[in-house]
């Protein structure tokens, strides 16, 4: 089991170049990846798209790649295009201020040279690192990037294991409720009986009635689906491998039999059960969102 949340950075150097690794993912319904790689790694997009595909089955994946010339920072240098354009918003905006009679405080060089787009990485910092190179970094910082989403994996693992323990134990907690509920209800239904009978109703719909009350009100089949579904997350939570889909649909299916119990209960104690399934199976559905 992993985790579609996680991290991984990774630093390389050599003698020609630094490079910057970074990848990170958040949960989605599907598969997302999002890469940002500079000039000069021709081929390197379709091997990083087809590395994460084949290492990530769901998430929103982002990569991304920054390579400088191993003496240092890139240099910057002025953008004449970017410059060009902003002198001459400049001017408008000045023209424009000055026909409804205002006066604009000037702008330094600095200010100017702060603005987003003037100030560029120079051309020549471009440095050519060989594909086979880049590559190994991606393995590496892949395997990096999936060890932390399966430690991740591991603690949902643990999370979402002791959350079906208690599933089972409330469900064995309604068993142990289900003669006591029985009991009362016999009471109630012979109370009913009495009253119709005071009434006099026909007696034989009267009898039809009370026992088709009397199959509505069990809940024997919602107690043996939900040990059911104890045992298929169980086996979910053993498979080695993304598992997150299935898991949702069985926290569905959790909470329509503890929707059920809740609505047949007209047992205060069974209600209590109910209740505590309910919150015990949203708190799973929470964690489940982060499984791959």
């Amino acid at each position: 089991m992993k985790s579609m949340t996680g991290f991984a950075a990774l630093e390389r150097r050599d003698e020609h170049s630094h490079r910057s690794w970074d990848v990170r993912s958040v949960n989605a319904r599907g598969l997302d990846i999002r890469v940002r790689l500079p000039d000069g790694v021709d081929g390197l997009e379709k091997e990083v798209r087809a590395a994460l595909s084949a290492a990530v089955a769901r998430g929103n994946v982002s990569l991304s790649l920054k390579v400088t010339p191993a003496g240092g920072d890139a240099p910057l240098r002025v953008s004449p295009d970017a410059l060009s354009a902003v002198l001459t918003s400049l001017k408008n905006v000045e023209a424009e201020a000055h026909a409804h009679g205002m006066t604009l405080a000037p702008m330094s060089a600095a200010d100017i040279l702060g603005l987003r787009g003037v100030l560029e990485v120079g051309t020549g910092a471009i440095v050519t690192v060989p594909l086979e190179v880049l590559i190994s970094d991606l393995a590496n910082l892949i395997e990096s990037f999936n060890l932390m989403r399966a430690e991740e994996g591991a603690a949902l693992r643990g999370i979402l294991s002791a959350q079906v323990d208690e599933i089972e134990r409330l469900t064995d907690a309604a068993v142990d409720l289900a003669q006591a509920r029985s009991d009362h209800m016999a009471k109630v239904f012979a109370e009913a009986v009495a009253r119709v009978q005071e009434a006099n109703a026909d007696p034989e719909k009267t009898a039809h009635d009370i026992a088709a009350l009397a199959v509505k009100a069990d809940v024997t089949e919602e107690i043996d689906r939900l040990r059911a579904h104890v045992i298929a997350a169980r086996a979910l939570l053993e498979i080695d491998g993304p598992v997150g889909r299935k898991f949702d649909f069985l926290t569905q299916e959790f909470n329509r039999e503890a929707n059920t119990m809740c609505s047949k209960a007209q047992f205060s104690a069974l209600t209590e059960v109910g209740l505590s399934l309910k919150t015990v199976i949203d708190q799973m559905r929470e964690q489940v969102q982060n499984v791959e």
